[in-house]
């Protein structure tokens, strides 16, 4: 496969058949977003941070220079991801459009952590336990957690097909494919388990976390030809059969301190090679997550924590 769909989406529109308005162009709705501040929250999911934007009442449309600005750490505000909550027409049962974007201004396709995020957001505005979140991968489905402090999110059926990956060769068995880093003869790490779980994931089980570095290997892998999005790369060591050691490079991102996706892949590739059961914990450089790939329906429910940090304001030097 020579072209990748996982391009500089910057106003990619919503989901098609639901009579929702799309977006098209690089230039904000309003010329005053120019020159004036934005009021922006700063929020995070185990350390996984994002800039949060509320483009309900006022719809703002960002270019992928203007968003990698915002999230440089040195001389913007600093961010892994940059979500813009967004009004969903034509679907009232849909409580709010959650449009994601990664460091690099790529547009994509969900985050877990910002989910759980955003859905507290709405679960406090509506003084509900409930609320219900759209993104480019799907409708998710968000409730209180039983700990207090935690959310849950449903966060749908993952995809092993190597079509729906995607991977740029066939192969029947995603539970390890042939691809590895290091001599032939010994390879440091070898054989990942691929899945989508919204984003596409490869996951290599390892006896040492520290076996090869992930700020060097983890760019060559996610640009590996094998993955024509690209995709997000995990270490992942096993504890226990209720227990995964997890350590994340995120595509457009880099290394992370938490990665709710990533967690998800773990645990149903884990379950599925018979490493671990299908509710485990994933124990992240920022924390637990607890994912729970139901027996039942097939789906991931993926609890942890959220945390609002502060409000501020996006300075007009760097959306000018």
């Amino acid at each position: 496969m020579s072209h990748s769909r996982y391009q500089p989406r910057m106003l990619a529109g919503l989901a098609p058949g639901l009579g929702i308005r799309h977006i098209h162009g690089n230039r904000t709705d309003c010329d005053a977003m120019m020159t004036n501040a934005i009021p922006f929250s700063k929020m995070n999911g185990l350390g996984n941070d994002f800039v949060v934007v509320d483009a309900r009442s006022s719809p703002m449309r960002f270019s992928g220079e203007q968003i990698a600005r915002i999230a440089d750490r040195d001389t913007g505000i600093g961010c892994d991801q940059f979500i813009v909550m967004e009004n969903v027409a034509g679907a009232p049962d849909i409580d709010v459009f959650m449009r994601i974007y990664n460091q690099e201004g790529f547009e994509v396709d969900a985050c877990g952590n910002a989910t759980r995020c955003i859905g507290r957001v709405i679960m406090d505005e509506k003084a509900a336990t409930t609320a219900t979140v759209m993104t480019n991968a799907g409708v998710l489905f968000v409730s209180e957690g039983e700990v207090p402090g935690t959310v849950t999110v449903d966060m749908g059926v993952p995809k092993f097909g190597w079509d729906e990956i995607p991977l740029a060769e066939q192969f029947h068995d995603t539970t390890g494919i042939e691809l590895q880093l290091g001599p032939i003869d010994a390879p440091l790490i070898h054989t990942p388990s691929v899945v989508n779980v919204g984003n596409p994931h490869a996951v290599f089980w390892v006896n040492n976390l520290d076996v090869v570095d992930l700020a060097k290997a983890g760019p060559l892998l996610e640009n590996h030809p094998m993955f024509p999005e690209r995709a997000n790369i995990s270490l992942a060591l096993v504890e226990s059969p209720t227990r995964i050691r997890l350590k994340v490079w995120e595509r457009g991102a880099g290394l992370t301190r938490a990665c709710g996706t990533a967690a998800c892949a773990a645990a149903v590739c884990g379950a599925r090679k018979r490493l671990t059961e299908r509710a485990v914990e994933i124990v992240l450089p920022g924390g637990p997550l607890a994912i729970d790939w139901r027996e039942d329906t097939g789906r991931i429910l993926m609890t942890g924590p959220y945390a609002h940090d502060y409000d501020g304001e996006i300075p007009a030097s760097l959306i000018s």
